[in-house]
């Protein structure tokens, strides 16, 4: 048959592989599969392996299953022969509590099989949701996927997508010209770009194969094998007690001036490395993995240099979602705090920002993995709360002496308290209030802040609370499954 030929800039299904994994440790499996559709003419239409590329390898000598969708046989799409492929690597990768890995470039299902296609990616469905919890499951959509094809990588923890070269929609361009009379080209309906920043189905973006690939091998290194394992432990290269001076002066004193949050968690890492998660997706909270002393870390920050770091819609549900993954995966939980409160506003209240508000507050509250928070500055009324308040269950508390813990912001306080005052008298009282209420101290002397910190004294006070709470032993109570606010 005539294979499609590639695009130069794009490896082909078995470099992608290759490039993946460790040298000479891929084992292929089912390589002689081929479908078996007569009808269109699809008997002459036969290649070994069927447009799908199977099996398992090593990533840092550590075991992960691995499929590939191939382009150039029938534009990748899936037939009941490489449905039943990439079941029996699922089932394998569950059985054995290893990652997997899909490198999707498909344009759906095999039209000329009709309900067989379909009813291969139900079989790969209700396979991602059992392992869903259980073991990794990352996808990198490495061109086109359409249809059915865009719902297996939605099911699984992480999405990879190259910039300019792969898209995701459910409905193409010329399916919503037709329903919808509306006029899109397939990246601004699908791109990388669209759905790292405004849907936010998209975790990574990047800009070719090869950085995709090296972005999957190294988000693996910071992740365990499954959810009986701990995360990978890293010699300790960097020093444990190493003072972070530099973060003395990183939050301002005047409350109303920005800063990068990012600024206070890269330098307590090891080696200053953050590996930050949807950069461009509500920017105004901050997820990532860090190591600190070797051990993985998740963290979760609100960031004040967008939207000063209040919590709106989206900013929720990447939180609630990544906070979920990493109490999956025995990963202990790091909050860095500076939270004005929810983002007000017509157009989030319509659109529910109570039940999505509440996404986070029931995602820290069941994580039972360490949990330390640390304010910086803000933490006002109920955004204080969900960012994993003693109240819910955080292990350890810290605070720098910049915090404010409150119901609100003095101005905002006192101009409920104290409606019928003068200016003066009103402002004579903001005063009062910030020196009551701008500090940590009353939250310390409740117990709900346990210790207030100097802030180049991050890296060690977090290190030792995680250290305290390596061993932590905490279960909820039985049940079926919660029923989250979705």
């Amino acid at each position: 048959m005539t294979r499609v030929e590639k695009p130069k800039e794009k490896l082909t299904a078995r470099e992608r592989i290759e490039t993946l994994l460790d040298n000479g440790t891929f084992v292929e499996m089912d390589k002689h599969v081929m479908h078996r559709c007569t009808d269109f003419g699809m008997e002459n239409k036969r290649i070994e392996g069927d447009g799908v590329i199977s099996g398992y390898g090593k990533i840092d000598g550590r075991i992960v299953f691995v499929y590939a969708f191939d382009f150039a046989v029938l534009g990748g799409s899936l037939s009941a022969a490489n449905a039943q492929k990439i079941a029996k690597v699922q089932d394998l990768a569950l059985k054995n509590g290893a990652p997997i890995i899909g490198l999707n470039d498909s344009g759906g299902a095999r039209i000329q099989e009709g309900v067989e296609s379909l009813t291969g990616f139900a079989h790969i469905f209700k396979r991602n949701v059992m392992a869903s919890g259980v073991i990794p499951q990352i996808s990198a959509i490495m061109g086109p996927c359409a249809g059915g094809s865009c719902y297996s990588p939605a099911l699984t923890d992480f999405i990879l997508m190259v910039k300019e070269q792969s898209q995701m929609f459910v409905t193409g361009p010329n399916v919503v010209k037709a329903v919808t009379n509306e006029d899109v080209d397939k990246e601004t309906l699908g791109g990388a770009m669209t759905h790292s920043s405004m849907s936010g189905v998209c975790h990574f973006m990047c800009n070719d194969d090869e950085e995709t690939l090296m972005t999957i091998r190294e988000l693996i290194g910071f992740i365990p094998s499954n959810n009986m394992e701990d995360a990978p432990m890293h010699a300790i290269t960097d020093e444990v007690t190493r003072v972070c001076h530099e973060l003395d002066n990183v939050v301002p004193t005047d409350p109303n001036i920005p800063y990068d949050i990012r600024n206070i968690i890269e330098p307590v890492c090891d080696q200053q490395h953050f590996f930050e998660i949807q950069p461009e997706f509500a920017k105004n909270i901050v997820i990532g993995f860090g190591r600190l002393a070797g051990r993985t870390v998740g963290f979760v920050a609100n960031q004040p240099n967008y939207l000063a770091g209040s919590l709106d819609i989206d900013a929720s549900d990447k939180a609630a979602r990544f906070i979920r993954f990493c109490d999956c995966f025995n990963i202990p939980l790091v909050a860095v705090e500076d939270v004005p409160g929810f983002l007000p506003g017509v157009d989030q209240e319509h659109h529910g920002i109570i039940r999505h508000g509440a996404k986070i507050v029931y995602a820290f509250a069941e994580a039972t993995v360490p949990k330390v928070t640390l304010i910086t500055r803000k933490a006002y009324g109920g955004a204080y709360i969900v960012m994993n308040s003693k109240s819910i269950g955080a292990d350890v508390n810290l605070a720098y002496p910049t915090a404010e813990i409150a119901v609100m912001g003095a101005e905002g306080a006192c101009n409920i308290l104290y409606r019928k005052a003068t200016p003066e008298e009103r402002q004579a009282k903001i005063a009062e209030y910030r020196e009551k209420f701008a500090n940590p101290l009353p939250a310390a002397r409740l117990g709900y802040i346990d210790e207030i910190i100097s802030p180049c004294d991050t890296r060690i006070r977090l290190i030792q609370a995680l250290d305290m709470s390596r061993n932590k032993n905490e279960s909820n109570p039985p049940k079926k499954h919660g029923n989250m606010p979705l």
